[in-house]
C-alpha cells in the first residue's frame, strides 16, 4: 500500500536495511510496557517502568547484535543516554494516558492468524487485548509517534481493523473497542468497529492480495514516491531516484491478451487460462517507520 517497488525489495529482493533509531526505541517501548504486567499492580509505577528500560535494551541487544551499529563511534555514550532517556520519557507518558495498576490485560504481544474463505491467510501481533467481564473485547496498540491529523485517522486504523477482523474470524467475536495509544503526542484514538467495518476490510485485503499476486507474476513492481521516501534505504536502486532495481529473481508470465480469460485460484490470485498461478513472495516485512508513528510488521502474508 505504502510502495509496491519497495515491498518487492524488503520481501523478494530481501535487500538488507539499516537499523532505525525510531523503530528500535519503538521495539524497546513496546518490550516494557509488555513486562510491566508480569509485576502485581501495585508495583507498576513510574519509576519502575523507567527503571526497566535499560535492562530491556540490554536484552534487546543480546537478541539483535546488529542494533549496536545505531551508536557506533559514540565512545562517550551521549547518544545512547539521550536515546534511552527519550524512551524513558515515552514510558512515563504512558501512564497519563492509561493506569496499569487498574488493568489486567487477556492478552500480551499475542500473535493471531487465520485463513479467510478465499485462503487467503492474515497474521500480526496485537500488542495488546483486554476483555471486559462481559465478554467484550477491546484491542490496544502502542505507537511511539504522534497522533495523525484527523484527515488521515482512517487510515492509522486500517491496522487495527486488520487485527479486529483476524479476532473476528478466530473467535466470532467483533471487538468492541479499537484503541491506538500515541505516546509521542499523548493522544490516545479509539474506534468502535461494526461488522460491516470487518467485511470491507476483508474485501480490500483480498484485493490487495491480488495486487500482490498480480505483481509478483509480471514482475511490475511500480515506485509510489511520497514524502516518506526521505526514509527509505533503498533509493540507490530506486528508479525514482535515478537508480537501477536488481535483476528480478522470479520468472515472469506475460501479462495475458485482454481477450484471454482469467481464473482465480483459490487464494483469490489470479492465473492465465490454464489454471496456472504466480509464485508467490514470502509475508512482507518490518513497515518503514515515518514520521508518524513507528512500523513494526505488515499484516498480510
Amino acid at each position: 500500500m505504502q510502495c509496491p517497488l519497495l515491498y518487492r525489495f524488503r520481501v523478494i529482493d530481501r535487500l538488507p536495511e539499516k537499523p532505525s533509531a525510531a523503530a528500535t526505541r519503538g521495539t524497546l517501548v513496546h518490550a516494557v510496557l509488555e513486562r510491566l504486567f508480569d509485576d502485581p499492580a501495585v508495583e507498576r509505577t513510574v519509576p519502575r517502568a523507567r527503571a526497566m528500560v535499560p535492562g530491556q535494551w540490554t536484552r534487546l541487544l543480546e537478541s539483535r547484535p546488529e542494533l549496536g551499529e545505531l551508536f557506533e563511534g559514540d565512545a562517550d555514550g551521549e547518544l545512547l543516554a539521550r536515546w534511552l532517556a527519550e524512551a524513558e520519557q515515552l514510558v512515563e507518558r504512558w501512564f497519563t494516558l492509561e493506569d496499569p495498576t487498574r488493568l489486567e490485560p487477556a492478552e500480551r504481544e499475542l500473535f493471531v492468524e487465520t485463513e479467510l474463505e478465499s485462503g487467503l491467510r492474515l497474521r500480526g501481533v496485537i500488542d495488546r487485548v483486554d476483555v471486559a467481564p462481559t465478554g467484550e473485547v477491546r484491542i490496544v496498540d502502542y505507537k511511539t509517534g504522534k497522533a495523525p491529523r484527523p484527515e488521515y485517522s482512517e487510515g492509522a486504523l486500517f491496522q487495527m481493523t486488520f487485527y479486529a477482523l483476524v479476532v473476528w474470524r478466530l473467535r466470532g467475536v467483533v471487538p468492541r473497542r479499537l484503541q491506538l495509544v500515541y505516546l509521542g503526542s499523548g493522544d490516545v484514538l479509539t474506534y468502535d468497529p461494526v461488522e460491516a467495518d470487518l467485511l470491507r476490510v476483508e474485501r480490500k485485503l483480498q484485493a490487495l492480495w491480488d495486487a500482490i499476486a498480480h505483481a509478483t507474476e509480471t514482475g511490475d513492481w511500480r515506485p509510489r514516491p511520497t514524502k516518506l521516501c526521505g526514509w527509505c534505504d533503498h533509493r540507490s536502486v530506486c528508479p525514482e531516484f535515478g537508480g537501477t532495481p536488481p535483476v528480478y529473481p522470479l520468472p515472469i508470465v506475460p501479462a495475458p491478451r485482454t481477450d484471454e480469460p482469467r481464473v482465480r485460484d483459490r487464494g483469490g490470485a489470479e492465473g492465465g487460462a490454464d489454471g496456472s498461478v504466480p509464485t508467490r513472495g514470502a509475508a512482507p516485512g518490518p513497515a518503514e517507520p515515518g514520521p508518524g508513528g513507528q512500523g513494526r510488521m505488515g499484516p498480510v502474508s
